[in-house]
């Protein structure tokens, strides 16, 4: 399935404003977030286990158990954003 995957405050900073992904079905945010984390690198740093990191599906807010579906935009940022 194709995603478009944003990343916001810190995370944007690191991986840039947004990528398309694909990933087999089925699939959850959790997941998509271990796939990018098995990419190294950036992405294993921001994105690590240790860290602490919100996720949202199609802009509503959902923890990583959320199911995915082709088309779905998925959002990763930090607990506390500034504006």
């Amino acid at each position: 399935m194709k995603l478009t995957v944003r990343y916001f405050a810190s995370l944007r900073e690191a991986l840039g404003p947004a990528e398309a992904v694909e990933l087999a079905a089925p699939a959850t945010v959790g997941t998509l977030r271990d796939a990018l984390i098995a990419r190294g690198g950036r992405h294993a740093e921001a994105l690590a286990r240790t860290r602490a990191v919100r996720c949202a599906l199609n802009h509503a807010m959902v923890d990583e158990a959320a199911a995915l579906d082709d088309g779905a935009e998925v959002a990763f940022f930090p607990p506390v954003t500034g504006g």
